[in-house]
C-alpha cells in the first residue's frame, strides 16, 4: 500500500495554518489576499506531492502531457486518484497501462453525443435556396445549401 506521508503533511498544514493566523492579526485586505495566494499554491504543492507518491513516472509523464491539452481532464482524473489514496483503494504506484484504463473507463462515462439539428430558414421560398444559402443550423450558423437539380 503507498503510504502517504501523514506527519509531513500535518506539520506542513500546521505551520502553513500559523502563517495564516499570523498575517490575519494584520487585517489587511493585500494580506489576506496573498495569504489565500499563498494557501492555495500551498494546497497544490501537497497535491503534486501526494501525486508524486502514488503514480509512477510514466504514468506521471502521461498526465503532465494529457493537462497540456485538456487540463480539465487532467484535474478530474487527479481528484480521482487522489481520493482513492485517501480512501486506501490504491494498494500500489498507479502504473501508466492503470491510468490509461482509468482514463478510458472516464471516457466512456463521460463521453457525449453531438446532435446537430438543421432548419431551413422560413422566410427564403425553396426554389431560392440555391442563390441564398438559406439553411441554419441550431438556429446560430449560416451554412450554404444548393439544391441539386433533378
Amino acid at each position: 500500500m503507498v503510504r502517504l506521508a501523514d506527519p509531513e503533511l500535518e506539520a506542513i498544514r500546521q505551520r502553513r495554518m500559523q502563517e495564516l493566523m499570523a498575517q490575519r492579526g494584520g487585517g489587511n485586505n493585500a494580506g489576506q489576499q496573498k495569504a489565500q495566494e499563498e494557501a492555495k499554491q500551498e494546497a497544490e504543492e501537497r497535491r503534486q506531492m501526494i501525486l508524486a507518491q502514488i503514480l509512477s513516472s510514466e504514468a506521471r509523464e502521461r498526465l503532465s502531457r494529457i493537462a497540456l491539452v485538456k487540463p480539465d481532464k487532467a484535474r478530474g482524473v487527479e481528484d480521482v486518484l487522489l481520493r482513492a489514496a485517501q480512501t486506501g483503494g490504491i494498494s500500489e504506484k498507479v502504473s501508466e497501462e492503470r491510468l490509461i484504463s482509468l482514463l478510458e473507463q472516464i471516457n466512456t462515462q463521460t463521453s457525449r453525443q453531438t446532435k446537430v439539428t438543421t432548419s431551413v430558414d422560413e422566410s427564403i421560398p425553396p426554389h431560392e435556396w440555391k442563390h441564398t444559402g438559406a439553411i441554419r443550423t441550431g438556429g446560430i450558423m449560416d451554412y450554404l445549401f444548393h439544391q441539386t437539380e433533378l
